[in-house]
């Protein structure tokens, strides 16, 4: 075992918890090579036993993470081959899991062949147990020339609001890769978000029985959702490239607390996020040298370079709260701009800022994608507006619906702001009262980059003479935006996936097809960056980049409450 290379990163915080998985780093001159070729069907074994699946993260030209979990303190063998009847074994690697990992098992397989398919089975002799086989690719080498990558981005995977067909059909597709941009699992209790007329049905409520706080919970969490099949085919049958959210910890959490957060019932922020972190690592290892900095770069060849964030945990301050500005006078237009354009406030801070600007800089790769979690272009909503959308949503919170007089007076705004707006758009002239309630705006959503305006133009300026796109997760909904700086120049194209089974606005509309397609168009009319918006559905973005041309796909599912489901492309956008 003193030959082998073993890396485990401690953070010395939250009484001393170990904060990554066991994880092995396997190269040619470790203890055992290329054994005899082993028979596709281990003669004997059964499949079970590694009941949590399979996975594998974070490929680079050479190397690929590979995952399990075994309960037992047990000798685990991991093969890697170049084909599926394991003819031809590349690694061999003998591994016992601990307790101190939840049992779970990370390898870092290296030097492998650049650009190939891979399959790779763990199995344990002493009980005649074996993994199903898992499939996973490398990279093209750096610089090497690549005419078509395609990425399945996802987000929102909440297990109580249906089943997560969105990941079985993301494993049947032609995806290259996976990108996972965060709320992998949900911390709420049974019974709160995500909670609807089918969980008790589909027998889909959360587990542990309580919202996740300690490491046993966070643990069970994660181990609730990787029996999911659905989600075990997905990880089986493609390479994850993952971020975290918020949810991974608490809802809308930042670095130094969260909304769903309260110290005095709760503990300390500090213990229950660097838990999170730690359990996040045993069950989505990554790439990194501290399992508390999770932002790093894939090449793709000459093609693309995919740049993975961290909106949320590392270096974010606390978001504006626009109630604060309301007064007994009314709204406080002057100190809520003040604090919003705070130059001090911060998304990434200042490391992860500098490390993602010179590497967009620096790539010589055609496409530059942004893997993060929240959207990045402007979503400015006349200010009217945006107060009775808020209460609508409260209501529903609230009454479980709406009240008619609430939509009502919303829908009447819109028809008013709308027939100013397309006014405008036909250049005809308009009132100063006109003018002023479509250009008083206020932004949608503060949780997103409208919340660090001023580190976002920070963030533009090393767009500079690239070709840049931001994928976006987060909201639930689909869409497509110009990304635009304070002068009105475009410096990127965003596209946001809608979720896997998160609610989406759906939730706070009437159930009138109709009434959610007039929304829709409200926005995409109203919200002078928004090009296409789907506020109803549940799926994946597809990703196709070739030379020349970037192609966006939203992939909707039929159905979260029945397996049979069908798959439709509702938009498909080239970008510019």
């Amino acid at each position: 075992m003193n030959r082998r290379k073993f890396f485990k990163q401690t953070l010395m915080a939250g009484g001393g918890l170990v904060l990554a998985p066991l994880y092995v780093s396997c190269n040619n001159d470790d203890d055992t090579v290329s054994p005899d070729p082993a028979p596709a069907i281990l003669e004997g074994f059964t499949i079970e036993g590694f009941d949590h699946g399979v996975a594998s993260f974070d490929p680079t030209e050479s190397s690929i993470i590979l995952w399990t979990r075994f309960p037992f303190a047990e000798n685990v063998t991991l093969e890697v081959a170049s084909d599926s009847q394991f003819s031809t074994i590349l690694r061999t690697e003998v591994l016992t899991p601990t307790s101190d990992t939840d049992f779970t098992i990370a390898v870092d397989v290296q030097e492998l062949p650049s650009n190939q398919k891979l399959y790779y089975r763990f199995f344990n002799e002493e009980r005649k147990f074996s993994s199903v086989v898992g499939e996973t690719i490398t990279l093209p080498k750096a610089g090497e020339a690549v005419n078509k990558v395609t990425l399945a981005v996802a987000s929102c995977a909440n297990y109580q609001a249906g089943l997560f067909n969105v990941y079985d059909a993301m494993a049947k597709s032609d995806a290259d890769v996976i990108v996972h941009l965060g709320d992998y699992i949900y911390e709420t209790a049974p019974g709160e978000f995500g909670t609807n007329a089918s969980t008790a049905e589909l027998d889909r409520f959360h587990d542990p029985a309580n919202e996740i706080i300690t490491l046993n919970d966070y643990r069970g969490r994660y181990k609730q959702y990787r029996l999911d099949k659905s989600l075990q085919l997905a990880h089986q049958k493609k390479p994850f490239i993952c971020v975290w959210d918020d949810h991974e910890v608490a809802n809308d959490a930042y670095k130094d607390g969260a909304a769903n957060h309260t110290e005095g019932a709760e503990g300390s922020f500090e213990e229950r996020k660097q838990t999170a972190i730690r359990v996040y690592s045993e069950f989505i290892p990554i790439r990194t040298s501290d399992p508390s900095l999770i932002y790093r770069s894939f090449d793709f060849g000459n093609l693309l370079s995919l740049h993975m964030l961290d909106t949320r945990i590392t270096g974010r301050d606390r978001q504006v709260d626009i109630t604060n500005f309301f007064t007994l006078q009314g709204f406080d237009a002057a100190s809520f701009g003040q604090a919003l354009l705070d130059p001090t406030r911060r998304m990434l801070g200042d490391q992860q800022l500098g490390w993602v600007s010179n590497s967009i800089q620096s790539s010589n790769a055609e496409w530059q994608l942004l893997g993060q979690q929240v959207l990045m272009a402007k979503m400015l909503i006349p200010a009217e507006l945006l107060q009775k959308l808020q209460a609508i949503i409260a209501e529903t919170q609230l009454l479980g619906q709406p009240r008619p007089e609430t939509l009502l007076t919303y829908n009447n705004c819109t028809t008013e702001l709308l027939d100013i707006k397309l006014k405008q758009i036909a250049g005809l002239p308009l009132t100063p009262v006109e003018n002023a309630r479509i250009t008083t705006v206020l932004p949608y959503n503060l949780d997103a980059w409208d919340g660090y305006a001023v580190e976002r133009e920070r963030l533009f300026a090393s767009f500079a003479n690239k070709k840049v796109i931001s994928l976006a997760g987060d909201t639930h909904n689909a869409w497509y935006s110009d990304v635009k700086n304070l002068n009105g120049d475009k410096v990127a194209t965003e596209v946001a996936t809608a979720s896997i089974s998160s609610s989406g606005f759906e939730a706070f509309l009437p159930p009138d097809p109709s009434a959610i397609l007039g929304f829709e168009i409200s926005f995409t009319t109203l919200i002078d960056d928004l090009i296409y918006f789907d506020a109803k559905n549940r799926g994946f973005l597809k990703v196709v980049l070739t030379p020349g041309n970037a192609n966006a796909q939203w992939n909707f599912i039929s159905t979260l409450t029945d397996e049979n489901y069908t798959l439709d492309i509702a938009q498909s956008i080239d970008i510019a």
